[in-house]
């Protein structure tokens, strides 16, 4: 098999030239093309054939929300990665995007000229990117069945106090799909990490709350948790549960990353573990890595149960398979389904289950 072939659109000169070179460097990927706006990429792309493109979110002439609905409509195999500024504008054109069909994205550095700062953004983020989301089907591993047998019967925790939901790559689209399924009113609190740097994590949780209907907010410190809410983790910080005589707390911190990542969920996990025992319900969807793992083995041991998103339905499945690979997963589904057992396992809850331990 040849390298992966890419496209590269974005209307800066400086961008196509840097990022063309720094991805030529790598023998698995080949730049067969660029374009400086949406109009030429998507003529190029019946010419060069990519295995994936690369394409910018604000362009002259054609943008890239306009670019990748057309992308969809007539190449809808192609995956695309959006290349977006760290801005709040960047940050909602790309969340659409996700919502629209993009796979993923890389945010660009505060300064592109510094060749330093350009060359981790491509070797770091979106290179490794590149090569998960162009694996060839065949080698991706085989769908796992849901291993009830892990869960022993009285172990499990008759009351839930609380559902947490670890997410990555693809995790926006799948987290609409998993709320819009609970009851309403969520008798209990909703605590989500979603892999996504700061200004991103606000825009998800405004574009969630508004998509579902539920009161999705970004995590503060000390707020007092309560049924009902749902919390993202603000990006860059940790995001922990503490809990004293009369409430729980959020805890918002920049502690050391976990498994790469700040947000992690494995340091979510833990805490409300730590909070509640085992009476959590814990979720995993799409993802890179392994976050979470060891979070939901604490869950699944104490007594809590566990849902994963099935390959199928996965962007990547990576960090839902190897939940589901060491039998901790009672359920392995689609994120819509989930949703459903969910809301099942609700149904009984009472309205004060959010508070106390």
């Amino acid at each position: 098999m040849g390298p992966i072939r890419v496209l590269l659109v974005d209307d800066s000169v400086v961008i196509r030239r840097i990022v063309g070179v720094l991805l030529d460097k790598d023998p698995g990927l080949e730049v067969v093309g660029t374009a400086a706006d949406g109009k030429i990429g998507l003529a190029k792309i019946p010419q060069v054939s990519p295995d994936v493109v690369i394409l910018d979110v604000d362009m002259p002439v054609m943008d890239g929300l306009e670019t990748l609905r057309q992308i969809k409509l007539h190449f809808p195999e192609l995956p695309v990665i959006m290349f977006s500024g760290l801005t709040e504008r960047g940050a909602e054109v790309t969340l659409e995007a996700l919502f629209r069909g993009a796979l993923d994205y890389v945010t660009k550095p505060t300064d592109f000229t510094s060749p330093e700062a350009a060359a981790d953004a491509v070797r770091l983020e979106l290179i490794p990117k590149i090569k998960i989301l162009c694996q060839p089907a065949q080698i991706r591993p085989a769908p796992a069945q849901a291993s009830r047998a892990a869960v022993v019967p009285g172990q499990r925790s008759g009351r839930v106090h609380a559902v947490v939901v670890g997410a990555s790559t693809g995790g926006p689209a799948a987290l609409q799909d998993l709320l819009t399924a609970l009851p309403r009113p969520v008798p209990v609190p909703v605590f989500i990490v979603q892999h996504m740097p700061p200004v991103f994590t606000r825009s998800l949780a405004r574009r969630l709350a508004q998509a579902t209907g539920l009161g999705v907010e970004e995590g503060r410190d000390g707020a007092i948790v309560g049924p009902g809410q749902v919390w993202v983790a603000p990006g860059d910080h940790h995001m922990a549960l503490e809990h004293d005589q009369e409430s729980v707390r959020l805890a918002i911190h920049q502690g050391p990353l976990e498994n790469s990542c700040r947000p992690s969920v494995d340091v979510l996990f833990r805490s409300v573990a730590d909070v509640w025992g085992g009476g959590v319900i814990a979720v995993v969807l799409t993802g890179m890595g392994k976050d979470g793992l060891h979070g939901a083995r604490t869950i699944h041991d104490l007594g809590g149960r566990i849902g994963v998103q099935d390959q199928g339905s996965s962007v990547v499945w990576g960090m839902p398979r190897f939940i589901a690979e060491m039998g901790l997963a009672d359920q392995v589904l689609p994120p819509a389904e989930l949703g459903a057992w969910l809301a099942a396992e609700l149904g009984t809850v009472r309205s004060s289950a959010g508070s106390g331990a």
